[in-house]
């Protein structure tokens, strides 16, 4: 089973896991295997029409998806999945 790192701001959602094992043969199996364990997650990673947000970033490896397949990647067993929201801020000067 592919296992999928979940950022320390996300854990609230998984129950304090730092990671999890999915189920799937793509890196889209595998997010839906998450929200089917963790309903509550859904909301801080897809938006109304069920596309993954635009600052959710997921990374086979050292590979982001974004750079290979998208949610088609294909995942094997033991592959690690990093999931990493982009973080915006800073203070005007």
């Amino acid at each position: 089973m592919p296992a999928l790192k979940i950022p320390t701001p996300l854990r609230t959602y998984t129950n304090g896991l730092a990671e999890v094992l999915v189920q799937g043969v793509t890196v889209g199996d595998a997010m839906q295997s998450l929200v089917a364990q963790f309903p509550t997650m859904r909301q801080y990673l897809y938006n109304g029409e069920g596309q993954l947000r635009p600052f959710v970033n997921l990374f086979v490896g050292e590979n982001n998806i974004k750079d290979l397949q998208g949610l088609e990647t294909p995942l094997s067993d033991g592959d690690k999945l990093l999931l990493i929201p982009s973080i915006a801020g800073g203070c005007d000067a």
